[in-house]
C-alpha cells in the first residue's frame, strides 16, 4: 500500500543471524564492533573488534552446549552491558529461544516472566543477585543461575566470567558442538519478548528468525545508517535490539554502549557518534535544553535568525549548517548526522528543527508484535508529520476508517510474530487470517506515508459523539517551555460520561523561576489555551492538575497511563 519513493538501498540478503555474523566477521573482522567504558575504570575505553565478540560467542555457545542448554529458553536481565550483548547473539545463532528481561521489573514480576517464558537458564547483572535466593524456590524449572557480575562460583550461582572460560577451554580443545549448529527451519520460535501484563498476566510476543531478519534486512533497505552509534535504548526492547543492534551488525557498524541515561550527553562527547536511536521523550528534552541554552547566553535571536537563512541558502546549494549551528553540534559529539526516533509520534517542529540544524531526524513506527519496524522516514522523503514508509515485506491497511480517513492500523508480512505464547485467546483476538492489529489509529497519506494519531486505549469519546486522539493535545502542550511532561484525560459527569478534557503536568520549577511567572495556575492555563487555540473547541482544556512528582514511566521513558 506505501509507495517506494525513491529506490531502495542495496542490502545484501541473508537468511539466519549465523550467516549475519559469519558475514560481518569475513568482510570487518578487524573493525570495532563494540566500545564501551570498563566497569571498574569508568574513563578507560574498551574496545571488541567483530571477530573477538565472535569467538566469545562460540565460547559462551561451548559453555552452554557442555550444560545441554542449546536447545533452550534462557533468560537475561540487566543494564546494557556488553556481556548482556554477548549472550543475545549466542542465543540467537542456537537452536534457543532469548528472553529478554524488562530491568524495571519487580522480583515478583521477573518470577512471573520466567515461569510463562519457561526459562532454564537466568543471567543476570549484579543487582538482582539479592533475588537469586527467591528465584531459586519460586522456579524450579530454572536449572542455572549465571551472573555477570559473580567472580566466584557456587552450589547456588555460576559465574560469567569462569564459565565463559570453560567454554573457551573446550573450544580451543575442538569442542565444535556450538559452531556446527545448522537452521532448518527459521521459522520457529527465537525470541520471546514480554510486553505487558507482567504483574497478572504476562503476554509474550514469540517472534521467529524469519520476522528478525526481515526486520534487518528490509529495514536497511529503506533506512540508512552511519558507521557509528550510541546505543542508548535498553536491550530488552525489540527497537533497539533488533532494529538497533541486529541493524548496525549487518551494516558493520562500531557500537558504543551508553552506561548510563544521565551520561547521553557526556557519551556523545566521548564516543562521537554519527547516528543514535532514541524515543521522543529524548529528542523533547534536546531541543528544550538547546533553546533553554540558548536564551540563557542571549543566542536565542540569533538562532531564530540563522534557521531561515540557514534554510534560504541550502535551497540555492549552499549548506553551511555545520559552520551556523556549530556550537550545537560540538554539544552532541561533533559527528551527529542522523537521529532516528520511535516509540511514539514526534512533535513535527521538533524534526523540522533537527534537520534545520543539519541533525537529520527520521521518525518511524513499530511495535513489538511486528519485530517491530513497520515504517520509516527516508532522508531523501522525511516528513516528521508521518512515520514514513511502509517496509517493502509488509502491507497495512487502515480499518474500518472514518471520514477523515482514520481508522485502526492492521499490519501483514513478514514482519509479523507467530502470536503471543501459550495464549491462543490473545492471539485470536489481534491476529486474522495473517493480518495483525496493532490497536494504534492512524491513516496513509497521499505520498504512502503513514501518520499515527493515538493508541486505541487511549482514545477519549466525549458524549457528542466525537473522538479525541489525547496524544494529538498533548504534543501542543509540550510546546510551552517550562512543560516537562503532561497527560489529557478526560473529566466525567455524574452519570459517567466524558465531557470535557482536563491537562495533567509536571512543570520545570527551574524553568518557571527563570522566566520570573508568579501565579503559574493563571499563567498555565493561558498558555495551554494559546498553544490549543488553533484546535477545534472540543478538543480544548478545560481544567489543569499540576503534579509535584514525574509521572511513572516505562524504561523506554513513554508515560505509563
Amino acid at each position: 500500500m506505501g509507495q517506494k519513493n525513491y529506490d531502495y538501498n542495496k542490502t545484501v540478503k541473508i537468511q539466519t543471524i549465523k550467516e549475519l555474523m559469519d558475514l560481518a566477521v569475513k568482510e570487518d573482522g578487524d573493525k570495532n564492533a563494540f566500545e564501551y567504558r570498563d566497569n571498574q575504570d569508568k574513563e578507560k575505553i574498551n574496545k571488541v573488534t567483530y571477530r573477538e565478540f565472535q569467538n566469545d560467542t562460540y565460547y559462551l555457545g561451548t559453555a552452554l552446549s557442555m550444560i545441554n542448554m542449546l536447545n533452550s529458553h534462557i533468560a537475561v536481565i540487566g543494564d546494557n552491558s556488553y556481556e548482556w550483548l554477548t549472550v543475545y547473539l549466542t542465543i540467537l545463532k542456537s537452536n534457543g529461544v532469548i528472553v529478554p528481561i524488562d530491568k524495571e521489573l519487580t522480583s515478583k514480576e521477573i518470577i512471573n516472566v520466567l515461569k510463562s517464558s519457561d526459562s532454564e537458564v537466568l543471567f543476570y547483572a549484579e543487582k538482582y543477585e539479592q533475588y537469586i535466593e527467591e528465584f531459586r524456590k519460586e522456579l524450579p524449572k530454572v536449572k542455572y543461575f549465571i551472573g555477570f557480575q559473580e567472580k566466584e562460583e557456587n552450589k547456588n550461582n555460576l559465574s560469567y566470567i569462569q564459565f565463559k572460560e570453560k567454554g573457551k577451554q573446550e573450544y580451543l580443545l575442538g569442542n565444535t558442538s556450538y559452531v556446527d549448529i545448522e537452521h532448518e527451519n527459521t521459522n520457529t520460535l527465537k525470541m520471546l519478548v514480554y510486553t505487558s501484563g507482567t504483574t497478572g498476566d504476562p503476554k509474550g510476543v514469540m517472534l521467529t528468525e524469519h520476522n528478525l531478519i526481515s526486520c534487518v534486512y528490509y529495514g536497511l533497505q529503506v533506512a540508512e545508517i552511519g558507521t557509528k552509534c550510541l546505543s542508548v535504548l535498553p536491550y530488552h526492547h525489540t527497537y533497539e535490539a533488533v532494529a538497533g543492534i541486529l541493524v548496525g551488525l549487518h551494516k558493520h557498524v562500531t557500537i558504543c554502549i551508553n552506561d548510563s541515561l544521565k551520561n547521553v550527553l557526556k557519551n556523545l562527547q566521548t564516543f562521537k557518534p554519527n547516528y543514535i536511536y532514541l524515543v521522543p521523550a529524548f529528542t523533547e528534552v534536546f531541543y528544550k535544553n538547546i533553546w533553554s541554552n540558548a536564551k540563557k547566553t542571549g543566542k536565542d535571536k540569533i538562532l531564530k535568525i540563522m534557521i531561515p537563512l540557514s534554510n534560504a541558502l541550502r535551497k540555492v546549494g549552499i549548506d553551511i549548517r555545520g559552520i551556523l549551528f556549530k556550537s550545537i553540534h560540538q554539544a552532541f559529539g561533533g559527528n551527529l548526522k542522523e537521529i532516528i526516533c520511535g516509540g511514539a509520534p514526534i512533535r513535527p517542529e521538533i524534526g523540522k528543527f533537527f534537520n534545520d540544524i543539519g541533525v537529520m531526524l527520521l521518525n518511524g513506527y513499530g511495535i513489538s508484535e511486528c519485530s517491530p519496524l513497520v515504517s520509516v522516514n527516508r532522508p531523501k522523503f522525511n516528513d516528521s508529520s508521518t512515520v514514513g514508509v511502509i517496509l517493502p515485506c509488509c502491507e497495512v491497511k487502515i480499518q474500518d476508517p472514518n471520514s477523515d480517513g482514520d481508522g485502526e492500523i492492521w499490519v501483514k508480512g513478514d514482519i509479523v510474530m507467530m502470536g503471543y505464547y501459550k495464549d491462543p485467546e490473545r492471539t485470536e483476538k489481534v491476529l486474522k487470517n495473517g493480518w495483525f492489529n496493532t490497536e494504534d489509529y492512524g491513516k496513509i497519506n497521499k505520498k504512502g506515508q503513514l501518520i499515527i494519531n493515538g493508541r486505541k486505549k487511549n482514545v477519549i469519546v466525549l458524549s457528542n459523539g466525537k473522538n479525541i486522539y489525547p496524544e494529538e493535545i498533548e504534543n501542543y502542550i509540550l510546546r510551552i517551555p517550562y512543560v516537562l511532561e503532561t497527560i489529557v484525560k478526560p473529566i466525567k459527569n455524574e452519570i459517567g460520561h466524558e465531557v470535557a478534557l482536563c491537562a495533567e503536568v509536571f512543570l520545570n520549577t527551574e524553568k518557571i523561576e527563570e522566566m520570573k511567572i508568579d501565579n503559574i495556575e493563571e499563567q498555565l492555563k493561558k498558555d495551554i489555551s494559546k498553544q490549543t487555540k488553533e484546535l477545534p473547541t472540543y478538543k480544548h482544556i478545560t481544567k489543569v492538575e499540576i503534579r509535584k512528582t514525574e509521572f511513572n514511566k516505562t524504561t523506554t521513558n513513554k508515560i505509563k497511563r
